[in-house]
């Protein structure tokens, strides 16, 4: 089995771009094949070789413009020839060099997995981030657990199931175009594992360094709706996510934003509608996490 990596970059982080190539070519048995994606720039040149004896290779592209993270990402994909794909942020590290071995394992016996969510962890020692783990019961990171998201930038997914349902929805740009793809999955019987032992390192930083991310969440949160639920779950959805918006966030500046997205999101084109089956609701609401929170 075949595994391959997609490192999104912007050019502006060359040592950390470094070391998240380093940590996936230096994998034992791993022979990764490393595919770095410029999206809008440059790929930066690198001090980074690929080790003596490994068939592992780095790939490079560019991409005219900045295309947003879920089109970067399947253009990534298609240039991939593994049957298993990992995505890297561009700061991140693996901190296990037996990483790709587990997962070849893993992918090998279990055929319905589609999606391994990795544990991230702060460099630094610290707690980590709740939002890190991909279930409702977040407390203890340690605890491996079947989920129904999963972590776009620490993650493992298998490509034909990617392709199966039609990769990232592009036009998200940035923000829940993850879950998209998870629902998508787990409505053709797949199973999305969050696996504790399948380590990342990360830095701290919180999601709203993004300039647009109240409007961008706020309106992908709509489109998701709209792309998936049914009716009757899609309003309740919608709903408590505004209750929740009004309820968590104080700022006037950032709730101006969040609404205004959430306008767009009404308003503007969300792609192809397929709502999940009430089959598929239910085995969200089995794991934990139906689809209205």
């Amino acid at each position: 089995m075949k595994i391959s990596c997609v490192i999104l970059t912007m050019g502006t982080r060359v040592p950390e771009l470094g070391r998240a190539v380093e940590s996936a070519l230096n994998q034992v048995d791993g022979d990764v094949e490393v595919v770095i994606v410029g999206n809008g720039a440059d790929v930066p040149e690198l001090a980074v070789t690929v080790p003596p004896g490994s068939s592992a290779s780095i790939k490079t592209i560019r991409l005219s413009h900045n295309t947003g993270i879920p089109a970067g990402r399947n253009r990534g994909v298609e240039e991939c020839s593994g049957d298993v794909v990992l995505f890297l942020d561009d700061d991140g590290w693996y901190g296990d060099t037996n990483l790709v071995s587990h997962l070849r394992e893993r992918f090998s016996t279990e055929h319905d997995l589609a999606v391994v969510s990795f544990r991230v962890k702060d460099p630094d020692g610290g707690a980590g981030q709740r939002r890190h783990v991909p279930r409702l019961r977040a407390g203890d990171p340690e605890r491996s657990s079947p989920v129904t998201t999963f972590l776009g930038g620490a993650c493992a997914i298998r490509r034909s199931a990617f392709l199966q349902v039609g990769g990232l929805p592009e036009r998200f740009f940035y923000a829940h175009e993850e879950t998209d793809l998870a629902w998508r999955l787990l409505g053709e019987g797949y199973r999305i594992e969050y696996d504790a032992q399948t380590v990342m390192y990360h830095p701290q930083v919180p999601p709203t360094r993004h300039a647009d991310f109240y409007r961008l969440n706020a309106r992908n949160r709509v489109w998701l709706a709209r792309r998936n639920l049914p009716w009757a779950l899609a309003v309740p959805y919608l709903v408590n996510w505004i209750v929740l918006t009004l309820v968590r966030e104080r700022s006037g500046t950032a709730l101006r934003a969040w609404f205004r997205g959430f306008t767009e999101g009404l308003r503007e084109p969300a792609g192809e509608r397929r709502p999940m089956g009430w089959k598929t609701a239910w085995r969200m609401l089995r794991l934990g996490r139906p689809p209205i929170v």
